[in-house]
């Protein structure tokens, strides 16, 4: 495989193991407060129905687009889905975002669960639809993710082997540890990967621009995939200069940091 494939797969393999990280842990305080049954029933919907959002929108997205304007239409996407992560990230370094932390979602998570009283029926529907919605959500993400860099970079298999080895691994580490995955440096892997969906988003929509011209033929970056790289480099010197313009002196008040957001 050369270089772009393993970028791709790495790319499809953090974004998914971010949300799959999130979606693990709505599902275990549903599981372990309110009963398996229910939540994975739950999960069960959820995957079904991401399974027919992702033929839908894979077929009408390879059949009805041509390809600059397909390269226009989903790397604008990506660059937008890039700058949010990317933003997030600039916020949460500079301490003007508190950072994402999966043991206090798993504690509000269950609080929640508690409070929401007991069950009357054989399937418990609050562990049910928050972890139906909890897993539809976060995997429409990675849908998203799949279907646009696999399409666009004319490989949807790797972009598939990646989410599939992020769900593998986020699963066994559930399995073994039996509580949240904190331990991950999350905002760490969510700065990484909002620089490459800021990369590839740009590389992508550039391209697309060709949709315009007489011909619709795709526009060619100088260097071919190798401008990836230029531009990852570009996006994270940028990013640090604006963590270093936003970061806050060291005996600046906590109370001012931005909560936490979901994702």
């Amino acid at each position: 495989m050369d270089a772009a494939t393993w970028a791709l797969i790495a790319t499809s393999f953090g974004a998914s193991f971010v949300e799959m990280v999130e979606a693990v842990t709505i599902v275990m305080a549903m599981g372990y407060t309110r009963g398996w049954r229910s939540a994975f029933t739950g999960v069960a919907t959820a995957l079904a129905l991401l399974a027919v959002v992702t033929s839908i929108a894979g077929y009408a997205l390879g059949r009805w687009f041509p390809a600059s304007l397909m390269q226009f239409v989903i790397g604008g996407l990506l660059l937008i889905f890039g700058l949010q992560w990317l933003r997030k990230a600039i916020l949460r370094s500079s301490g003007l975002k508190a950072v994402h932390d999966e043991e206090a979602i798993y504690r509000d998570e269950v609080e929640a669960a508690k409070a929401a009283g007991e069950s009357r029926g054989q399937l418990d529907m609050f562990a049910f639809m928050v972890s139906f919605k909890g897993v539809f959500l976060e995997g429409l993400e990675v849908v998203f993710i799949v279907i646009t860099f696999g399409l666009n970079a004319g490989d949807v298999p790797a972009a598939g082997l990646g989410a599939v080895i992020a769900a593998i691994v986020v699963l066994s580490l559930a399995v073994i540890v039996r509580k949240p995955l904190a331990m991950i440096d999350e905002n760490a892997l969510k700065y990484g990967v909002g620089l490459l969906l800021a990369s590839f988003g740009t590389y992508w929509a550039v391209e697309g621009v060709g949709v315009f011209r007489a011909g619709r033929a795709p526009l060619e970056w100088p260097g071919g995939d190798l401008a990836i790289l230029a531009l990852l480099v570009l996006w994270l010197l940028l990013s640090r200069v604006f963590v270093l313009v936003l970061r806050r002196p060291p005996g600046a008040a906590s109370g001012r940091a931005v909560s936490e957001e979901a994702g």
